[in-house]
């Protein structure tokens, strides 16, 4: 089975939505209405199996700050983990922030491990005050946060 990465298309909105909802249904991701997707499509790369066009992973960034992006909706269908297709992801969304000049790549994860592998390390969540203002204030989880922030420095 052959995966690429790509631009999210409009075609992609569908599947996106159900990707992000197996993981937000879980409690592991915010969700994202099919309209929030629409209006952000150009922020995300999908992983796309060949043969079928089925997308199975999936990752965007969100600009924070001038000299800040977070990744978001980071995700791989169950089937295709264990492949490498996150850190591809991960390598492509990395590849945007530093054309774009901006020196700090952050996330806010439960999978601490799969970051450290791609070069993060592990930071207090209070050093991002525009991640906690912009949508954390809105989370159902603000005062009992149990995910862990990671920080990559591309500068």
């Amino acid at each position: 089975m052959n995966v690429t990465c790509r631009k999210a298309k409009t075609e992609d909105i569908e599947q996106l939505y159900g990707l992000i909802a197996h993981y937000a249904e879980r409690g592991i991701m915010l969700p994202r209405s099919r309209e929030a997707l629409a209006r952000q499509l150009d922020s995300f790369v999908v992983a796309e199996e060949e043969d079928s066009e089925q997308l199975v992973g999936c990752g965007s960034l969100c600009q924070l700050g001038s000299d800040l992006v977070e990744i978001r909706s980071l995700g791989v269908s169950a089937d295709y983990k264990g492949r490498g297709i996150g850190s591809k992801i991960v390598a492509i969304l990395e590849e945007e922030a530093r054309r774009q000049h901006i020196p700090k790549l952050m996330a806010l994860t439960y999978e601490v491990q799969f970051f450290q592998r791609n070069g993060f390390g592990v930071v207090e969540k209070e050093i991002f005050p525009e991640k906690v203002w912009r949508d954390c204030v809105h989370c159902t989880k603000q005062h009992c946060c149990d995910e862990i922030a990671v920080l990559k420095r591309l500068d």
